[in-house]
């Protein structure tokens, strides 16, 4: 065994040494190149200088000549100017350094409402900090809310490089007035815009004197972004106002009455000395082919914006928010014919909470954290005021709580894959040991001083139960024919009592409030006390102590 563990370790050391050996005939079984002629000035002898022949014999191809260098110490030879016809044009908006482009795509798709605008935001943000040289949005949309679409124009105007949009294959009402504030407008083969007037949610019109006032400021700020491009200022407005007449040229392109709206052909129409398209920068079958086209090929790199979590679910919610909304207000209905506070009043509230803040998710993205955290913060509180002594659900809460405190600490980058590893959690958790140690010694120290406070009553409950007053159980004596529920009466619940319900004492209903643990409905019960403007009561067994 020794004698092989040294023959082992003789051909690990020998290795590098006949891995040199081997590589030179190892690299001679490739296809050599053909041997080029050997320069005088390596041989030190000058062949003979051959007659005219060598003058009057028809230059060799350019691709016939050898493709080894010269050798260093012999003069390179002049360049040969290409023809006037083989030169390439250079590429529209090439980089004057050779570098390639760096493009963003970011997509705008479905209704304009508030997801989008917040996909927007975060697509130029990550553009304006990776440097990018113009953003291209893709664009298809039948329209959306008129705020939105001022917000998003005004987004537009702090990237600092080119905004272009590809309309793909839809930039209807509010979309097309978004694409006409970018630097550049393209156009998939099939691609319509237009239709911009202002209406109502439903599609109906305005108002009047309403929609004057939308269409003034409106108009005031497409002219305040478009001031360069009178042409595009005008086909804009054709498109948001039908009454008027839009001519160029001697040519009606729009009569009144009518809304402008074009194909990606009529856009690219060209009018005017000298003639330009109507509204269109070109016409491209993908994204890929317009780059290629503005850039010329391999002279960029685009990376396509993905939504997250947070804004897919906005997406979604928006599309569903009549249903939710209904449920919701089903959920509270239900809640108010019933007695208590328990699982309908809450599903009802919850739903309503996501129709009302559902619009508003995709603007967490980045914030996860902070979200794990608020759902912990509310399943601590779920357990102290619905279902104390579970611990189980406060524990959940405890943990996520904690796990999130974590997670803000840790250096994750947007949009790249988490690869764990063992120095990435060192500095939160050594926080978040930190702040653990001194809550508890604090706590200890504090526990010493202070009285024993409601969140620990509420998370686990104690069976010793005092009235209000502070006198116990056996200082309240009864008083029979009293119209006030007393101590040592009894009764059944007519709700469950999780710890809070109704009860009923002869023909009357009380609130009440169960001393320990929960009590399903129809359960017979003993008043022991007060607590507040309840009952507080325990289950009657029969073996209770008066």
């Amino acid at each position: 065994m020794k004698r092989l563990r040294l023959y082992l370790l003789g051909i690990v050391c020998a290795w590098p040494l006949l891995a040199v050996a081997v590589a030179p005939a190892q690299s001679s079984t490739e296809t050599p190149a053909p041997p080029p002629a050997t320069p005088a000035s390596e041989t030190g002898i000058t062949p003979p200088a051959k007659p005219d022949a060598a003058a009057s014999a028809a230059p060799e191809p350019e691709s016939a000549a050898p493709a080894t260098p010269a050798p260093a110490d012999t003069a390179a030879p002049a360049p040969v100017a290409a023809p006037v016809d083989t030169v390439k044009p250079q590429p529209l908006n090439a980089r004057p350094d050779g570098e390639a482009a760096r493009i963003f795509v970011i997509p705008i798709r479905e209704q304009i409402t508030p997801p989008v605008l917040y996909v927007l935001r975060r697509g130029l943000k990550e553009a304006i900090r990776e440097n990018a040289t113009a953003i291209v949005l893709d664009m298809k949309t039948p329209g959306g809310r008129v705020d939105v679409t001022l917000d998003i124009m005004e987004a537009l105007d702090q990237f600092p490089g080119e905004t272009i949009t590809y309309v793909n294959d839809e930039a209807m009402s509010a979309g097309a007035l978004i694409s006409g504030v970018t630097d550049n407008i393209w156009y998939a083969p099939k691609a319509v815009i237009g239709a911009a007037e202002i209406v109502n949610g439903d599609g109906k019109d305005v108002d009047e004197s309403m929609k004057r006032k939308v269409e003034s400021y409106l108009g005031a700020k497409i002219r305040a972004y478009s001031e360069s491009d009178p042409l595009r200022e005008k086909v804009l407005e054709a498109m948001m106002n039908p009454k008027i007449e839009f001519k160029l040229d001697d040519t009606v392109i729009k009569p009144a009455d009518k809304l402008l709206s074009l194909t990606a052909t009529e856009a690219m129409r060209s009018y005017g000395d000298p003639p330009r398209p109507l509204f269109a920068t070109g016409i491209a079958t993908t994204i890929d082919d317009l780059l290629t086209q503005k850039y010329g090929a391999d002279n960029y790199r685009f990376t396509r914006l993905e939504l997250t979590w947070s804004e897919q679910l906005a997406h979604y919610i928006t599309t569903i928010a009549p249903i939710l909304m209904g449920l919701g207000l089903l959920g509270i209905f239900i809640e108010m014919k019933t007695p208590g506070f328990g699982f309908f009043g809450i599903a009802g509230g919850i739903l309503l909470a996501i129709v009302f803040f559902g619009h508003y998710i995709a603007g967490l993205s980045g914030n996860e954290a902070w979200i794990v955290f608020a759902f912990g913060v509310i399943l601590v509180v779920v357990e102290l005021l619905f279902f104390p002594g579970t611990v189980l659900i406060a524990l959940t809460g405890i943990l996520l709580m904690l796990g999130a405190l974590v997670w803000s600490m840790t250096d994750l980058w947007p949009n790249e894959p988490i690869s764990i590893s063992s120095g990435m959690f060192t500095r939160p958790l050594l926080n978040l040991l930190g702040g653990i140690v001194v809550a508890v010694i604090g706590g200890i120290a504090l526990m010493r001083f202070l009285p024993r406070g409601w969140f620990l009553d509420r998370l686990v409950l104690s069976a010793a139960i005092e009235g209000t007053s502070g006198s116990t159980i056996d200082d309240i004596e009864a008083a029979p024919g009293s119209e006030t529920p007393v101590v040592g009466q009894t009764g059944v619940t007519v709700s469950a009592l999780r710890p809070a319900g109704q009860i009923r004492l002869g023909d009357r209903h009380f609130e009440a409030r169960v001393a320990v643990g929960t009590l399903d409905k129809g359960r017979p019960v003993r008043v022991i006390g007060r607590q507040g403007f309840e009952l507080l009561v325990e289950e009657e067994t029969g073996n209770n102590n008066d």
